[in-house]
């Protein structure tokens, strides 16, 4: 393998630990700074038994993008559905973080081509993902990957 090329495959036991970290990173930079109601200290408390726990289960998909032995990157998925409300099946991008260094690689692009692939494999008819209204850069990269408007959120702080 090239030294620079990053892989994305399923995430493996072993790499759970490489995960908790880009998990605290994504809310250190994203959650953190955009939502104050948000527990910035979930990855380190309960990350390891979660992605664990996503491992074993076919409605849940863990990603990890790795260079060479070190995660740089992950997503983690989940299927829904279908239901008596809604009756079909919808894939969530629940959460994807690539480290700095890694972005503009396209490396995100892979992640979320994985997800899309998985959530097709397993009969979803959509895909959606929510997003920080205030992260501009992170609608963007959802847009160039296809994904549009869909609603609107709007939160009152009391």
């Amino acid at each position: 393998m090239n030294e620079r090329e990053v892989i994305v495959r399923r995430a493996r036991a072993e790499e759970v630990p490489g995960i908790v970290v880009s998990s605290s990173l994504l809310f250190a930079e994203d959650g953190g700074e955009r939502d104050p109601s948000l527990n910035v200290d979930w990855p380190r408390r309960h990350g390891a038994e979660a992605f664990t726990a996503a491992l074993q289960d076919p409605g849940r998909l863990l990603l990890a993008a790795l260079h060479g032995d070190e995660v740089v990157g992950h997503l983690s998925g989940s299927l829904s559905g279908p239901s008596a409300l809604r009756p079909v099946g919808s894939a969530t991008l629940m959460a994807l973080y690539v480290r700095p260094e890694h972005r503009r690689a396209r490396v995100g692009a892979r992640l979320v081509d994985t997800f899309l692939a998985w959530a097709r494999e397993q009969g979803a008819v959509h895909a959606e993902v929510t997003a920080s209204a205030a992260n501009a850069d992170g609608i963007r990269f959802y847009e160039r990957e296809a994904f549009r408007p869909q609603a609107l959120t709007l939160r009152l702080n009391l």
